[in-house]
């Protein structure tokens, strides 16, 4: 961690060098991937003859997706930005981590369990549920071994809420990833069941997680 803990992650300069080389990758993939594929695609309609398909076809279909995937990687990388902006970074040794095995989780899901942030007792799970950037932290948690790959992670930064959505990365800070509850983005989280503070429900907002105000609820306004 920092030698002084900044207010938020965003005021560390590390982190925002991290973040300037996230959205960095995001630029080049939106131009590479496209360019990629129409090249390809050239290539073959130039050669005209058939058995090239073969040639070209795994790369031309990977390509499309990759470019049809990349704008998915400039949301996330705002969506990292703002969490980062509200929340400080936490440092985690070895944080509990494992693959399915706690509800509303499939046998392939792998999960990280951080402290409520209000009751100390109590572990919040939170499950990787985004594709995006995933590969990396997938092949690294949950295993319940210690293997080369494995200790990679070990410290886990940490920045947000358990309870909504959070910034993860390994010390430096090096492959940002968000993390979040199945309702955070999208669909509205309900604010009773994060069972949260008004205070922390509106830092949660500020960091553009969707959760629902129950005072607007009852009052029949739709909320945040």
């Amino acid at each position: 961690m920092p030698p002084t803990q900044p207010p938020t992650a965003w005021d560390d300069p590390q982190t925002r060098r991290a973040w300037t080389k996230l959205i960095a990758c995001a630029i080049a993939g939106q131009v590479i991937w496209p360019v990629v594929w129409v090249g390809l695609l050239a290539a073959y309609v130039i050669m005209s003859i058939t058995w090239t398909l073969w040639l070209f076809f795994i790369p031309m279909l990977y390509s499309f997706y990759r470019a049809f995937l990349q704008p998915a990687y400039f949301t996330w990388a705002l969506r990292t930005r703002r969490i980062l902006q509200e929340y400080p970074w936490q440092a985690f040794e070895a944080p509990e981590s494992g693959i399915g095995t706690i509800p509303d989780t499939t046998a392939g899901d792998v999960w990280l369990s951080f402290p409520h942030p209000e009751r100390s007792d109590e572990m919040v799970p939170v499950v990787l549920r985004v594709h995006i950037r995933s590969a990396w932290w997938r092949r690294r948690l949950g295993r319940g071994f210690s293997t080369e790959k494995t200790a990679q992670a070990k410290t886990v930064w940490f920045a947000g809420d358990p309870r909504f959505a959070a910034v993860i990365a390994v010390p430096g800070p090096r492959r940002l990833y968000v993390i979040h509850q199945r309702p955070s983005y999208g669909k509205s989280m309900s604010a009773e069941a994060a069972g949260a503070t008004p205070q922390a429900l509106d830092r949660a907002r500020r960091a553009g997680i969707h959760v629902s105000d129950p005072h607007s609820a009852a009052s029949g306004t739709p909320g945040t």
